[in-house]
């Protein structure tokens, strides 16, 4: 008797078939109900984060920029003008950078 090997066995059509319509059967749940859950799941309330909360403000002086610096142009970098290496087009590139 010849067999053909492609035919889908008795028994896994039977599993794919009971399969398929106990997904028709099963409740799903509507596109709302799921977004209110999803919701529900972004509140940070109750998460712990890793880590010290500290509540205090980060003060941090500004100091301007001296008459004997410059800025690179390449790096944005703050360097003293001994640091200078090329000025072109008027901008200033430090040493680390004219390469």
């Amino acid at each position: 008797m010849a067999s053909d090997y492609d035919e889908v066995r008795p028994e896994v059509k039977e599993s794919q078939e009971s399969s398929l319509e106990a997904l028709r059967t099963e409740s799903t749940p509507d596109a709302r109900s799921v977004v209110r859950e999803l919701d529900e799941a972004d509140t940070v309330d109750g998460v712990d984060l890793p880590g010290d909360f500290i509540a205090e403000e980060l003060i941090v002086e500004v100091v301007p920029q001296k008459k004997d610096e410059f800025v690179c142009s390449s790096c944005f970098l703050v360097h003293h003008r001994s640091r200078l290496a090329k000025e072109k087009d008027g901008h200033v590139y430090c040493i680390e950078c004219e390469g």
